[in-house]
């Protein structure tokens, strides 16, 4: 490692959250202060904060921002000894002379590097069609984001909102806006919500969100925004026009990855930046970790880009222990995802049928239906679980779960199964915890893959 800044060698870590802290915070327990500089460069104002408690804080379940930050940029410097530079971004890597060109509220900067994570994350889509731009209307990815639409619910009142798009940034927005008092309308341009489901599990999540008190619009395509006097006033869709006070745009996210791929990174078919299992780039001595790399899925064995912070945290521990000398591999992911609909937990983990089929599987599928604990305990509710399995070999490929409360966490039981290649028959013989507050004695995972054996 070339020693060129103080006669100590410098880590650039180029984003303050997840991925980028965890790579930083990492190093730092492995290197001193008088072995490691490191900087990190952070175009918005928060640092290490929950992403995912966004719509917790729209919807008042979390009371200020402050809570859902786990450092902030004080604590990283006086307890760390990490220097950080909020509102402060990123704009060009020279690979060549090994610097990091930035603008800050001092200006424009260069920042060498000796070593350097990317750690960008993602950006939420946003269409471009006519009054995409008009004030009101809000993509959601960053803490600034969920501050700024809260803030415009506290002082604005709104009595009517629309959400484009139903995946997780969608109907966790949804549900924090009825909780709001707000009458809000949800489009989706499928068929159904959650496009991460197959079309049958879908229709539960669309019951629930309607039973919840929302109007959910499917197959609907945006057209544009009408505004007046630059303020959104209503959604036009290629059938109806809904009017409305803000709107929530739910469309997804892609990597950030334009960063890297300016400077000359390898990109992967994703869009995320290609990193190796140290979360190596291209590039020598730069890595990257978050939502902007591509990861390999142990399912499908693919490339695919998922933006999720379990992930982040962990590539960004990978990348900091082998920047700063040691070996880590991260293992690649499963897409386990998990989320609420007021009342209503929603879970999947490895493949949809779609899924499956465009990584060419022949497989089958069983959907069962049972409750969350014993049928004579007090809040015993309704769960569906649906699980896919290869033809033949019998290994589960993939597993949904929609129902009440306590449903959701079962997906881990089909997270552990997947990521350790088990067939639907052995699961079917697993050794479950069982009491009558928290499962019938044959616990819906079990009666699942049992039938699904019976099927492969």
């Amino acid at each position: 490692m070339e020693r060129r800044v103080n006669d100590r060698p410098r880590l650039v870590v180029v984003g303050g959250d997840a991925g980028g802290m965890s790579a930083a915070s990492q190093a730092r327990r492995r290197l001193g202060p008088e072995d490691l500089r490191i900087l990190s460069l952070e175009r918005g104002p928060y640092t290490s904060y929950s992403a995912c408690g966004i719509p917790y804080l729209v919807g008042r379940t979390v009371s200020s921002p402050e809570e859902l930050i786990v450092r902030d940029p004080a604590t990283f410097e006086r307890e760390h000894g990490i220097e950080v530079r909020t509102r402060t971004e990123a704009t060009d890597i020279d690979l060549d002379r090994r610097v990091v060109r930035a603008v800050g509220p001092d200006g424009r900067v260069e920042e060498p590097y000796d070593l350097l994570v990317i750690a960008t994350g993602a950006v939420p889509q946003r269409p471009d069609l006519p009054g995409a731009t008009s004030t009101g209307i809000f993509g959601v990815q960053t803490l600034g984001d969920g501050v700024a639409v809260r803030r415009y619910v506290d002082e604005r009142s709104p009595s009517a909102a629309v959400v484009v798009g139903a995946g997780y940034i969608g109907l966790e927005m949804a549900e924090a806006l009825l909780r709001r008092g707000i009458h809000v309308t949800v489009l989706e341009a499928g068929p159904e919500p959650m496009g991460t489901l197959d079309p049958d599990m879908g229709r539960l999540v669309a019951d629930a969100l309607r039973e919840a008190g929302a109007e959910f619009h499917p197959s609907r395509r945006v057209t544009g925004f009408e505004s007046a006097e630059g303020r959104v006033t209503a959604v036009v869709t290629d059938e109806k026009t809904h009017p409305c006070d803000m709107v929530v745009l739910g469309l997804g996210v892609r990597p950030n990855s334009d960063l890297a791929r300016r400077a000359g990174l390898e990109i992967g078919p994703t869009g995320g930046i290609a990193v190796d299992r140290r979360m190596r780039t291209s590039a020598e001595n730069v890595w990257a970790a978050g939502d902007c790399v591509e990861v390999f899925h142990r399912v499908s064995r693919a490339p695919a880009a998922i933006a999720l912070g379990t992930h982040a945290n962990k590539q960004g521990r990978v990348a900091g222990t082998n920047l700063s000398g040691g070996y880590a591999a991260f293992g690649g992911v499963v897409g386990t995802a998990l989320t609420r609909v007021c009342d209503v937990e929603v879970a999947r983990t490895g493949l949809n049928e779609e899924e499956a089929t465009r990584a060419g599987f022949e497989f089958a599928t069983a959907t069962t239906e049972s409750t969350t604990r014993a049928g004579y305990f007090p809040g015993a509710a309704a769960l569906t679980i649906k699980l896919l399995a290869e033809r033949r070999t019998g290994r589960l490929l993939g597993g949904q779960i929609v129902g009440r409360e306590n449903a959701g966490k079962r997906v881990d039981v089909l997270a552990t199964a997947l990521w350790n290649g088990m067939a639907v028959d052995e699961m079917a013989e697993m050794d479950l915890g069982y009491a009558p507050p928290f499962s019938p004695v044959w616990d819906p995972v079990l009666i699942a893959a049992r039938r699904l054996a019976e099927r492969v």
